[in-house]
């Protein structure tokens, strides 16, 4: 029977990168078929995270913020205050899920929130993540280990967008980015994070069709 039950959520507050992404990686090794799903929503201190297929040469000016290297898909990104980071911890072969449509979903959770309030966005198959007019909006980095996700998505909300000046977000040179405070959205992590869940939610509880998970797996960011 396929899994379509809420996550447990928690909201971490303001933590730093690494520890949390330790927590991440001990929950997925940790877990067992009964373990409940858990949705993180946590804002990070500044810092660059650079995915295991990164470039050095996409890091242009990093200065004083932190670059950790990770396990998950992609090139270089940013997180700091006033970003909404939600990780997705899943067993994606409970909920009948692949990798792929996993992204997606998140996707369309952020693409469906925006829409509320009057913001077209777009996903994009080449270059995962949500799209306003061509600027980046949110991005997607996901690890899969033993069949189970963790990392997840990030939403710029009221942050400061000045060190995406110092890379190629996610690889792509010229990349613009903006933020939901700009657009007409959410002016607040409080009010993003609160609006984003029940989307998230809506999206983890479609209906599926069953896919193999992999054992081991990353998607780009």
């Amino acid at each position: 029977m396929i899994d379509t039950s809420d996550p447990i959520l928690r909201r971490l507050g303001l933590r730093d990168y690494l520890p949390v992404w330790q927590q991440m990686q001990a929950f997925t090794d940790n877990r067992d078929t009964d373990t409940p799903d858990e949705l993180w929503l946590v804002e990070h201190p500044p810092v660059f995270t650079q995915g295991m297929n990164g470039k050095p040469e996409h890091l242009l000016d990093p200065g004083d913020i932190p670059v950790v290297p990770v396990d998950r898909g992609g090139q270089v990104t940013y997180h700091g205050p006033g970003q909404v980071v939600a990780y997705p911890l899943l067993d994606l072969r409970r909920r009948g899920l692949g990798v792929r449509e996993l992204v997606q979903r998140l996707e369309f959770g952020v693409i469906d929130l925006l829409a509320g309030y009057g913001i077209e966005a777009i996903g994009r198959r080449d270059a995962p993540g949500v799209y306003v007019d061509g600027r980046k909006i949110a991005s997607l980095g996901l690890r899969v280990r033993h069949g189970c996700s963790y990392h997840g998505l990030s939403l710029n909300v009221a942050m400061d967008l000045a060190p995406f000046e110092r890379i190629n977000p996610c690889g792509y040179p010229g990349l613009e980015v903006t933020r939901t405070a700009d657009l007409g959205g959410p002016t607040t992590w409080d009010e993003a994070a609160t609006a984003l869940v029940p989307y998230l939610l809506r999206q983890l509880a479609r209906p599926t069709t069953p896919v193999a998970a992999s054992g081991d797996e990353e998607t780009n960011a």
